[in-house]
């Protein structure tokens, strides 16, 4: 299958930045689906096959060659079912296709900028009838995930907390300084936006809970998703423009009352400097 969409792509004559830019994405994922590094989504292949005007029995074809490839190539998080519900297994797939994820976390520090040992800690407190061995398996999936931000083609975080996640001390003092600075050396990246409600904001900061938006980049609403937390799972709003709608006007109103992005990072220091000298 990746041969053949490579094929095609050059008997149109085309660059990857040019199918890139087609399917509103960086010209590095088209390469990868093109090597058998990244499984093609049907968002994907349905994009590529109207630009290479491909047509009936060829289409059928090669709908059939990425089923088969679906089914040897299953995502990574496949090798965690024994600890993944089908909830969060749904979110991880919107995360690994997304351009974009706007998160809210009211006590705690999102998930794709949390350190190895603060993951452990509120895993293991989230999760506590499970057992050390699935702890670390859930670790490594948050751990995994934030392989995104990593790519050439990164995912952009946009993250608002609460000053309230910054000085809950989550395993321990020395879990918290680590967790603070790596909040610092993040925040620094181009695509990495931190913001920090402070407690001075008064009833500005209080929400019904924590929520993802993710983007795909693309014009319509009905391409983007919602999760909101609970206690009990996390659940999607694929299919309710209107509560995407409701909760990207609600991230926008506490985006709004949160510090600049230099002011949370220097809120960030002073916290982590006080743990320091409490020490």
């Amino acid at each position: 299958m990746p041969k053949k969409l490579r094929l095609l792509r050059d008997q149109h004559d085309l660059t990857t930045e040019e199918v890139g830019a087609h399917l509103n994405c960086h010209n590095s994922k088209v390469s990868r689906i093109e090597t058998a590094k990244r499984v093609c989504t049907k968002k994907d292949f349905d994009g590529l096959m109207e630009l290479y005007e491909v047509e009936e029995p060829k289409l059928s074809e090669l709908k059939e060659l990425l089923t088969r490839a679906r089914q040897r190539i299953p995502p990574w998080w496949y090798a965690y079912n024994d600890v993944i519900s089908a909830n969060y297994a749904e979110f991880l797939a919107y995360e690994a296709e997304a351009m974009s994820c706007f998160e809210y976390q009211p006590l705690l520090i999102p998930g794709l900028l949390q350190t190895e040992g603060y993951a452990r800690a509120v895993t293991g407190v989230s999760y506590a009838a499970l057992g050390p061995d699935q702890v670390d398996s859930l670790v490594e999936v948050r751990m995994r995930r934030q392989e995104r931000l990593r790519e050439e083609a990164p995912l952009f975080l946009d993250a608002v907390v609460t000053e309230a996640a910054l000085h809950l001390l989550v395993g321990g003092r020395d879990v918290m300084q680590a967790q603070l600075g790596r909040l610092l050396d993040v925040s620094a990246l181009d695509h990495v936006r931190l913001k920090v409600i402070p407690f001075q904001a008064g009833e500005k900061r209080a929400s019904t809970g924590a929520f993802t938006l993710f983007g795909t980049g693309k014009n319509s609403d009905a391409d983007d998703v919602a999760f909101t937390e609970s206690a009990e799972n996390t659940t999607a709003f694929r299919d309710d423009p209107l509560a995407i709608r409701r909760l990207s006007r609600l991230f926008a109103n506490l985006s709004g009352a949160a510090l600049s992005e230099e002011a949370s990072r220097e809120l960030v220091e002073h916290i982590k400097e006080e743990l320091i000298r409490d020490e």
